[in-house]
């Protein structure tokens, strides 16, 4: 299937090691907490949209209950390195696009999607299309961050780089903060918008240990997802200053060492309809 990236998807991305240093150690640890809220124990046929690396994937099979996961994400290099990273066979991962699902109606028992709606420019189309793959009873899922107040990282980063550079820096924040799906409500109104019933929208809050100002700021200076696309865009005089207000911040008067940061996500789940 021939996928338009730029048209389904603002996140950057090329590389799931980079994603996994950046990103998945987050990821690893919603997962849990989002099968949980969604219920999702003792589930048969689940369809992962956006499934990227495949954590939300290995940490359903966890379950014996379940029969199959198919993830489906628009990045190559994602689908790639999840492929590699089990041989499970009730595990499938395949490019595609979520809002366009290249599935027929009433597939799965349920389908969710994990910190992916926020980065999907037409991400009603793609909630309408998880309704439409999804059984009558079953439930449709996701989490998004809450980008304005409950990520502490990329606060601190995006903070500093405001001051730093009026325009780039304060333009990246503000992109960074205001993402679709990411305020009280948005959520439950578009899966009610998609004719989903017995809305519940909650938020989720996991931590992040790090051993050491370079374990924290390394995968900044990768290539995937928001923050690394701003620093890699800074010369290098920029970048240095950027990177001296952090530290200074992450050790906030004591010795380097380590810290342990807090992030909040949205989640939400509905019903479709019998």
């Amino acid at each position: 299937m021939k996928v338009d990236r730029a048209a389904a998807s603002t996140f950057a991305a090329s590389d799931g090691d980079g994603y996994e240093r950046q990103m998945g150690r987050w990821s690893r640890r919603l997962a849990p907490q989002l099968v949980v809220f969604a219920g999702l124990r003792g589930a048969v046929r689940v369809l992962d949209v956006g499934c990227g690396t495949g954590n939300l994937g290995l940490c359903l099979a966890e379950d014996p209950e379940l029969l199959c996961v198919q993830g489906l994400d628009i990045v190559p290099a994602y689908i790639a390195y999840a492929r590699c990273r089990s041989t499970d066979a009730r595990l499938g991962f395949e490019i595609g696009n979520a809002c366009d699902l290249p599935y027929a109606d009433a597939s799965f028992d349920h389908a969710v999607s994990m910190l992916t709606l926020q980065f999907v420019p037409q991400a009603d189309l793609a909630v309408q299309e998880m309704r439409r793959v999804t059984r009558p009873g079953g439930t449709v899922a996701a989490a998004t961050w809450d980008t304005r107040g409950g990520g502490t990282v990329v606060r601190m980063i995006f903070d500093a780089a405001a001051l730093l550079d009026s325009h780039g820096g304060n333009a990246a924040r503000a992109a960074a903060y205001t993402r679709p799906l990411s305020r009280p409500g948005e959520l439950a109104h578009a899966w009610r918008g998609a004719g989903l019933v017995d809305v519940v929208q909650e938020t989720v809050t996991i931590r992040m240990d790090f051993a050491c100002f370079q374990d924290f700021w390394a995968p900044v200076e990768g290539r995937e997802g928001p923050v690394a696309q701003y620093v890699a865009s800074l010369g290098p005089t920029l970048r240095a200053k950027l990177r001296e207000v952090v530290l200074r911040a992450y050790l906030d008067g004591e010795a380097d060492g380590p810290r342990s940061y807090s992030a909040t996500a949205w989640v939400v789940k509905g019903c479709v309809q019998d």
